[in-house]
């Protein structure tokens, strides 16, 4: 593991001028103008503002916040969730979704096994934990956010549900890319579901769609060897593009899961094994691109 030369980088010495901070760390002064008003991330410290989390300075008119680079999931509505069961409740399930607070699923926004559409009763609401109990995963939508941020889920549709047999993958929310599907059924031969909250599932592609469970049933047949080499495989790229903070998409896992094919499973997360396999996935990206 031989040390490469890095480059020296010159940091802008005005810390005042805004303009040409854009990286901040906290502690360090924004502007000491007092014509700006103060935003999230930021405090005023003897007259001058200050970053109060390291992230991106932001500015809309006369308002400045500083976007933190690492932070818990923000969810907005339509975003793709994969999230973990914590607690049963009253007419409610409460959901693990890497955000600030846990999540909220009620017992009305979910597809009853059958698919029937009618209003829950009482008896659904004792045989809630035959649907789901703790420890479950499943994925789901947002579909609100509560007045204290937290989010109220949904799972109305068969693309959600319940997840049965897979691996879950937990990054950082900011290297999920916002796309028109967070579905996707990779030529490899695995399906990966990518979570705007940053928890990746990755599963063996379904033969066939079973309709009639209402996407609470899941296959406990086992997986062969060949399935599984495949989603370890996918595993280790994941951890390795989010190492080298490379966003996640259907394009940028499969580049790297055929650079990383010369290579044996375990070796994907040696150092120097995993900046080659990258730098492979950022030239075939910039060649798409370009």
């Amino acid at each position: 593991r031989l040390p490469t030369i890095r480059k020296q980088v010159s940091l802008s010495s005005s810390l005042s001028a805004l303009d040409g901070k854009d990286l901040v760390v906290p502690g360090d002064v924004i502007t000491s103008d007092t014509g700006f008003m103060r935003g999230h991330g930021t405090y005023m410290d003897e007259e001058k503002l200050t970053a109060s989390v390291a992230g991106e300075v932001e500015r809309v008119n006369k308002l400045i916040c500083v976007r933190p680079l690492k932070t818990r999931f923000n969810g907005e509505v339509g975003d793709v969730v994969v999230g973990r069961i914590t607690e049963v409740q009253q007419k409610r399930w409460k959901v693990e979704t890497n955000s600030r607070l846990d999540s909220v699923l009620l017992l009305s926004s979910v597809n009853l096994p059958g698919g029937e559409l009618r209003r829950r009763s009482a008896e659904d609401e004792l045989t809630m934990r035959d649907y789901l109990q703790e420890g479950d995963l499943i994925s789901a939508e947002v579909q609100s956010v509560f007045s204290d941020g937290a989010l109220s889920l949904h799972t109305r549709s068969l693309k959600y549900g319940k997840l049965g047999q897979g691996v879950l993958v937990q990054l950082s929310p900011s290297l999920i890319k916002r796309q028109k599907t967070h579905f996707h059924n990779l030529p490899c031969g695995a399906s990966i579901i990518l979570g705007n909250n940053g928890f990746v599932w990755l599963y063996p592609t379904p033969g066939h769609q079973d309709e009639e469970a209402g996407g609470y049933y899941t296959s406990l047949e086992p997986v062969s060897l060949s399935d599984r080499e495949v989603i370890s495989r996918l595993r280790n790229c994941l951890l390795a593009l989010g190492a080298h903070k490379v966003l996640l998409y259907d394009t940028s896992v499969l580049y790297c899961y055929e650079s990383s094919l010369p290579h044996q499973i375990k070796d994907i997360l040696k150092p120097e094994v995993m900046e080659e396999i990258v730098m492979m996935t950022r030239q075939k990206l910039v060649e798409l691109e370009g």
